[in-house]
């Protein structure tokens, strides 16, 4: 059996390759700027080709930062935060240059019929160079990160610790069951759209989950402690993904409450606004304030969409409201902002190996803007999260739709949808149908290494 030791000096090797690579990528796509045809026509790499390279390196650094998320959350509840240090801090540096790599790509789309040919082609290059760093960072750390586990020496400690997490899961599986069935009768089916399927797809993944970890331990009592790491290391995903699931559902349970308890304070403040407005452009706002009471009364209503409603009228361009409202607008638009964001954040992640690179980026955006709405109050800023976020879930649900199944068949005891979430990498090469082994925490090079050891 290989050691986690005796894997170091083969990833250094793939880190340092794929460095190399990206770094001869970009110097090629910088000389192509000055260099063309023998024609004298467009430059030898064409704009279009080096935008799909910038997404599709996008759409790798983000799973390997969402899986890397993943596995240092048991290890952190496991063994300790302090533990845990080092990699949390370089997840962190990995996190803050995929951030820097989603904001150029989207000035860049904000700004598409406003750039030259040139100025693009170098934000893209500089995209690009932000992915790789954010993928080399999780490399270098990866080697020290399996010391840290050590789960081809010992896994029991880490496998009797994903078992008590699979044990409390199931239970709370139970009550979010319990708790969707009461938000329909109290709020409507339409309140409950942004949690559709969440606790079937809780239940398929713990019962991945359950049969990755028998597995697991099967192999770790005859000893065969790598194929037992293995099966963990899947099922450890399956279970944080499940605990996506039931938390969507709790969390939408506290935010309609939250947004019903809000909602009449708001109504009171616009209506005061209103009058104390009487201008005619603010009659769009009258209007919505009209709607939602009508609603609010035939019930049962979505208090999140009327929250959300009043907030896009009272921000609306024209509107002079946004100088009168007070802190009960703001904090709505804010509940429905972290709600959308949330929502979507749980959808990309627990549906990755569907998701594009348009939901990702306009995920990021939202992210990016929900920030200083929190922190200066601001209702501009708290209406882009919210209106991205939505955006990227519509966006993340049609590339889901799209994607289908492409393995060529079904599977069974919640394969598919460890496959869809990306707890699995997909199809081992040259085997049509057969996943290969789970993700884990690390870049790039990390994730090749771990999925060319065969069909899982």
């Amino acid at each position: 059996m290989t050691s986690t030791g005796d894997l170091v000096p083969p990833l250094v090797a793939l880190v340092t390759a794929a460095v190399l690579a990206a770094y001869s990528f970009v110097r090629r796509t910088r000389r192509a700027r000055t260099r063309t045809t023998p024609g004298g026509g467009e430059p030898v790499v064409a704009s279009a080709e080096l935008d799909r390279q910038a997404r599709r390196f996008l759409v790798e650094a983000d799973d390997c930062v969402r899986t890397s998320t993943e596995e240092l959350g048991f290890v952190v509840g496991w063994l300790g935060e302090e533990a845990a240090r080092p990699f949390t801090q370089a997840l962190q540096d990995a996190r803050d240059e995929l951030a820097a790599a989603f904001r150029l790509r989207q000035r860049l789309d904000d700004t598409v019929e406003r750039v030259s040919a040139d100025e693009r082609r170098e934000v893209l290059e500089q995209t690009v160079a932000r992915c790789v760093e954010a993928g080399r960072r999780l490399d270098a750390q990866a080697p020290a990160f399996d010391q840290l586990r050590a789960l081809e020496r010992e896994p029991t400690g880490a496998l009797e610790f994903a078992e008590a997490r699979l044990r409390q899961l199931t239970g709370r599986a139970t009550g979010a069951k319990a708790t969707l069935g009461e938000l329909r009768e109290r709020y409507g089916p339409a309140a409950c759209l942004p949690v559709a399927g969440h606790v079937e797809q809780a239940e398929d993944r713990l019962v991945f989950a359950t049969e990755q970890l028998d597995r697991a331990r099967k192999a770790a009592d005859r000893g065969d402690h790598g194929t037992a790491a293995v099966h963990l290391r899947a099922a450890e995903g399956a279970v944080h993904q499940a605990d996506v699931f039931v938390t969507g559902v709790n969390r939408l349970a506290a935010g309609l409450a939250a947004a019903e308890e809000r909602l009449p304070a708001v109504l009171t403040e616009l209506e005061s606004a209103l009058v104390e407005s009487g201008l005619p452009q603010d009659r769009v706002t009258a209007a919505t304030v009209t709607q939602v009471r009508r609603r609010v009364a035939a019930g049962p209503y979505d208090p999140l969409d009327a929250l959300r409603r009043l907030a896009g009228a009272a921000a609306a361009p024209g509107s002079s409201l946004p100088g009168r409202y007070a802190a009960d607008l703001l904090d709505g638009a804010l509940l429905t902002a972290r709600s959308a964001v949330t929502a979507a954040i749980g959808f990309v992640t627990t549906h990755r190996a569907a998701v594009g690179s348009e939901a990702r980026i306009l995920l990021a955006d939202a992210e990016r803007h929900f920030a200083p709405a929190q922190e200066n109050s601001s209702l501009t800023e708290a209406r882009r999260a919210d209106l991205q976020a939505h955006e990227a879930q519509r966006l993340a649900r049609r590339d889901v739709r799209s994607y289908g199944n492409p393995y060529g068949g079904p599977f069974g005891g919640g394969l598919a949808g460890a496959l869809l979430g990306g707890v699995l990498l997909g199809e081992a090469p040259g085997d049509r149908g057969a996943p290969r082994g789970p993700a884990c925490f690390g870049g790039p090079a990390t994730r090749r290494r771990r999925s060319t050891g065969g069909p899982f």
